[in-house]
């Protein structure tokens, strides 16, 4: 198959490369990068640590010497001045600039942790992307944004009642909440995030790029058509506009925002709006 996406949207997620799908993404903006080169860092990475993993005397101490390794040694950050910025979303660019948001971070931080052997998993908690490493005790929560720092309950409670507006949020929702991502999950998020980067810049051609990989990654997600006929309708192409929105139709004819839907298709059906 020679469209590396459409090998995505067809492969068990087991079969999915983290670390070469967000590379994959990089390659959107960057259309001569070597993704070769940026998946030697992670090797030459997890060579470093190679000699203190073994040495180790369990999971949590191999946790605590990536992170130190990674936030420490190599000074890998959170950017708070500029979030949205969507180099933070490049993994190349995270590489290089050892800034990024909580999602690459993350994807940096289990790739590492993969080549090493150790089963760091991504967590898609509401708000900021977080990590997890399941032990014989329960599971420790990490937040990649704050070099590595680690959640305890009440935090993770806080932070779960803040982002979903909600009183409270009992054990089970928690647990819920703390399900480990799919590989597939993970790269559509960094995809969501980039494309709210470049909504928040006005640049609808690279936003509607990101919403053409979302809708390849899941050609029945509902959201991510209506959204990419959306940014199609800023950009001035109704007829993709269209497509997008009669497909959704008939996928959700029943949709609560069905009426919504053919209204937007009726007004793309109209004379072509001035784009300045």
């Amino acid at each position: 198959m020679n469209d590396p996406w459409l090998g995505l949207q067809h492969a068990a997620d087991r079969d999915i490369s983290l670390l070469s799908a967000a590379l994959l993404i990089a390659k959107d903006e960057y259309p001569d990068l070597q993704p070769a080169a940026y998946e030697e860092r992670i090797a030459s990475y997890a060579a470093q640590l190679s000699a203190d993993f073994s040495s180790a005397g369990s999971e949590t101490a191999q946790l605590s010497r990536l992170n130190g390794f990674l936030f420490g040694e190599l000074g890998f950050a959170g950017d708070e001045r500029n979030y949205f910025d969507p180099r933070n979303s490049y993994l190349n660019d995270v590489l290089d600039r050892r800034l990024g948001n909580p999602i690459s971070l993350a994807v940096i931080q289990i790739s590492v942790a993969q080549k090493l052997g150790l089963a760091l998993e991504g967590v898609s908690f509401p708000g900021h992307f977080l990590v997890r490493l399941p032990v014989e005790e329960g599971i420790v929560v990490l937040d990649p944004f704050h070099r590595g720092r680690t959640l305890d309950l009440n935090e993770l409670r806080r932070r779960a009642r803040s982002e979903l507006s909600a009183r409270e949020v009992d054990d089970q929702r928690l647990a819920h909440l703390l399900e480990p991502a799919s590989h597939r999950a993970i790269i559509a998020r960094m995809l969501r995030n980039l494309k709210a980067g470049y909504e928040e810049r006005g640049a609808w051609d690279k936003a509607v790029r990101c919403a053409d990989r979302l809708v390849t990654l899941d050609p029945l997600s509902l959201a991510e058509l209506r959204e990419r006929g959306n940014l199609y309708v800023k950009l001035g192409h109704l007829r993709a506009a269209r497509e997008d929105f009669r497909r959704y139709l008939a996928l959700a004819p029943q949709a609560d925002d069905a009426e919504a839907v053919l209204n937007q298709l009726i007004a793309c059906s109209g004379p072509s709006p001035r784009i300045n």
